[in-house]
């Protein structure tokens, strides 16, 4: 089954990636690699106060449709992508949060259901931040390796 597919039957749908703006690209291709910006989710607030735990793993879920939407716009196609290489989380928490790590789970098992086992498996960063641009709760960002098909 198409990733394509596979995110439609989990109730996800690829998003247009915003446009360019400052002085940054939404996603980049070094040889085989693409590297993305960070992605912030669309809901809004810290973790541990007006996000919960449970609803931060769905938000780092959004953040991740947010980063494959980048790749695909620069790539064509999601089934280019033969391994998930790293994935970077920073969550906008108080300083008492410290469930960051389950936060990030939503952003893992999605890429794990998606690309499978062998190509979703990858190494993982998350910290949690005093304050993200634009009060998102959670911006991700993540590095894919990709063939040419």
């Amino acid at each position: 089954m198409r990733v394509e597919e596979r995110l439609e039957d989990l109730g996800l749908e690829l998003l247009e990636p915003p446009k360019e703006k400052g002085k940054v690209a939404a996603a980049v291709r070094s040889g085989n690699l693409v590297f993305t910006s960070g992605h912030p989710s669309e809901a809004k607030g810290r973790l541990g106060r007006e996000v919960t735990a449970a609803e931060g793993y769905l938000v780092a879920q959004d953040a991740a449709v947010r980063c494959l939407s980048a790749i695909k716009a620069l790539i064509g196609d999601l089934d280019h992508v033969t391994r998930v290489v790293k994935v970077t989380g920073f969550v906008n928490c108080t300083d008492e949060f410290t469930e960051h790590a389950q936060v990030m789970h939503g952003a893992t098992e999605l890429l794990t259901d998606l690309f499978g086992e062998d190509a979703g498996w990858h190494v993982r960063s998350v910290v949690g931040v005093a304050q993200l641009p634009d009060n998102a709760a959670v911006v991700v960002e993540m590095t894919v390796e990709v063939s040419d098909g």
